[in-house]
């Protein structure tokens, strides 16, 4: 029993640390970000506020009977209002002292006099206080898991007029206390909506797994839960690109995890070498990093000089000298990113193999060359996606047959980096301008980007930028009504 307990306690580091699985990306809004947040999220709660709908209120009081209708809001004034962090996964929204003008409907009955008409009331000293529990849901994205609420109304007031006006103002305690209980019942009701059901929609905006182009797709499922302190809100991504060949192809990270220091700006991305490499051995097993070139397609001086070194094989092979060449340019494996303070490059390792096609015979091979390219890497962010240019920095190319052939190829190293550079290069780097989506909701982009490389991974701090608003976007992936449910009962006292 001591042995075994002896193991699981030699074990449960290694236990604690698999179960932590590094990001391959990591995305940090700060205080500053936050605040930029609340703006928006202010309007879009001041909208939602002024459509509350409060239950008709009536009653009797002696000879005197009285039915209040047709309640709307037709003013808000959020005085003070704060949203702040609270660890370890909550958001605080707070309002104080805001004001609610309201209008409706009076009827009365006194006796044999009958009145109706239209009141103007107004709450004041309005307190709203909620908190927003954010989690990981079961497909791994971010979502508002639960709200808690309070609301209070310190006063309310109501300017009655009309014939019957000593009688309303006999009246108005009734009738400011009802809708005062009836208003404060309605706000936590109506947020609680706002923020589960249409703030979550906003949510499902954010691409969790989803293609990026014909070939390959990406996983932006969440790791584990949002890490809250109370300046900073960070999220664990996945960030792990796939063949869609294979979409259920897994790579083990075993690259440094980005670690995100900074809180200045807004938002701050981090990305690992980790990231970068999923994308290149999801294309290298989806078979695209290959490019063949044959006749007219190869460039003249460079047909000319492999005709010419080559000279002798084809000579050997008349009279299907004239026969066109074939150029086929394959990685041998997927190509490495590697990201240090100084800046990000990366490593290929491809086969160069030259034939030639006559025509209707089969290929003839003249060689088989190995290749070893390093490129260095601008990584940039523009909107939200994330985008790379290319360019080449070392080409070595060698025989895979002899020494003395690779001596041979020396004459080729320059014009076949010149084919690469204006043949290669715009390919691929047309693939990787189109870029990939950052998870973030819809309607929202970065500014300002600045990239700084660290030892296994890049940051981009950038601030954040509403292109639409919350409403615009939430009405957009507003999910369709549901039938009503019926209440249980009504409230029978003032809270």
């Amino acid at each position: 029993m001591a042995a075994g307990s002896t193991v699981l306690l030699l074990l449960l580091p290694w236990l604690v640390l698999a179960s932590h699985s590094p990001p391959g990306c990591k995305i940090r809004i700060t205080a500053k970000g936050l605040e930029l947040v609340k703006q928006e999220g202010l309007r879009f709660v001041e909208q939602e506020l002024q459509n509350i709908t409060v239950s008709d209120l009536q009653g009797k009081e002696g000879p005197i009977h009285y039915n209040i209708s047709q309640v709307k809001v037709t003013d808000l004034q959020l005085a003070s209002s704060d949203l702040h962090f609270q660890p370890q996964q909550h958001l605080v929204f707070n309002i104080s002292d805001a004001s609610i003008s309201l209008r409706f409907r009076r009827q009365l009955l006194y006796w044999f006099f009958y009145d109706i008409g239209s009141i103007n009331a107004s709450a004041d000293g309005v307190h709203i206080h909620t908190v927003l529990q954010l989690a990981k849901d079961e497909v791994g994205r971010l979502k508002i898991s639960n709200m808690t609420c309070n609301a209070s109304i310190a006063r309310m007031h109501a300017g009655f007029s009309g014939t019957l006006r000593k009688v309303y103002e006999f009246l108005s305690t009734f009738i400011v206390t009802g809708m005062r209980f009836l208003l404060s019942q309605q706000i936590c009701p109506s947020l609680e909506h706002a923020s589960l059901v249409l703030l979550n929609s906003l949510l499902d905006t954010v691409p969790v797994r989803n293609y990026v182009d014909n070939h390959i797709g990406i996983d932006y499922s969440l790791l584990r839960d949002p890490a809250i302190s109370t300046d900073t809100l960070d999220l664990d991504f996945k960030g792990m690109f796939f063949p869609r060949a294979r979409e259920n192809m897994e790579l083990e990270n075993h690259a440094v995890e980005p670690v995100i220091k900074e809180t200045e700006r807004m938002v701050y991305v981090a990305f690992s070498e980790y990231f970068f490499d999923t994308a290149m051995q999801a294309y290298f097993q989806a078979g695209v990093l290959a490019i063949e070139l044959q006749g007219e397609k190869v460039p003249k001086d460079l047909e000319v000089l492999l005709r010419a070194t080559f000279f002798g094989t084809i000579f050997m092979l008349s009279p299907a000298v004239d026969a066109p060449l074939r150029l086929v340019l394959q990685a041998s494996a997927a190509p490495r990113c590697i990201i240090k303070p100084s800046g990000t490059s990366v490593s290929v390792s491809a086969f160069l193999n030259i034939s030639l096609v006559p025509a209707g015979r089969p290929p003839i091979p003249l060689s088989s060359m190995a290749m070893e390219t390093k490129m260095s890497a601008k990584v940039f962010l523009q909107g939200k996606a994330l985008r790379v240019q290319l360019n080449m920095r070392r080409f070595r190319i060698y025989s895979k047959q002899s020494a003395l052939e690779s001596l041979a190829l020396f004459s080729l190293q320059e014009p076949l980096k010149t084919l690469l550079q204006l043949t290669i290069m715009p390919i691929i780097n047309e693939r990787t301008k189109r870029g990939v989506q950052i998870p973030l909701p819809e309607g929202m982009d970065f500014t300002k980007e600045v990239v700084t490389n660290h030892a296994g991974f890049l940051t981009v701090g950038a601030d954040l930028h509403f292109s639409k608003g919350l409403r615009e976007v939430i009405e957009k992936y507003r999910p369709a009504p549901t039938a009503p449910s019926q209440p249980n009962s009504q409230p029978s006292a003032d809270s």
